[in-house]
């Protein structure tokens, strides 16, 4: 008879949370924990260099890939591996995602805590004109007296 781990110990799983979608028009600077599903627009790799050691070759890829929805677009950045999901044409989930803020404007990015599936492809057509990544932020303090 075999047992699980959770049923040995007593406790059980911490249910998994329902991932809530969100649209590329509803991002705000500074936020993290976006679930989208996106079209890849465009790619173009910005940097690639390799550094070959006899243990291992360690390469940085990134690349500046267009993403969007049916709502708007914005730039995502994609790092290393994400960078080969990241074909034009492609539908791809990101989970966890999180806006950097790149030169007053935002950028997408998914770090070591999320997560850049590729899926079916989904049947909207992205809405290019409405580029949330062609918005300029300024950060303005705001002293309390």
């Amino acid at each position: 008879m075999a047992t699980t781990a959770a049923q040995q110990s007593g406790g059980s799983k911490p249910a998994m949370r329902k991932p809530v979608f969100t649209k590329v028009d509803q991002l705000k600077p500074g936020t993290t924990g976006h679930t989208l599903t996106v079209k890849v627009v465009s790619s173009n790799t910005v940097l690639q260099k390799g550094r070959a050691s006899s243990a291992n070759l360690r390469q940085t890829r990134i690349a500046e890939c267009l993403v969007g929805d049916e709502t708007g677009t914005i730039v995502f950045t994609a790092r290393n591996e994400q960078v080969d999901s990241m074909k034009p044409g492609a539908t791809v989930v990101l989970r966890n995602a999180k806006i950097d803020m790149f030169k007053g404007s935002m950028r997408l990015a998914v770090d070591k805590w999320g997560r850049v599936e590729v899926t079916e492809p989904a049947d909207f057509t992205v809405k290019e004109e409405n580029n949330l990544s062609l918005v300029e932020y300024e950060l303005v303090n705001v002293v309390e007296e």
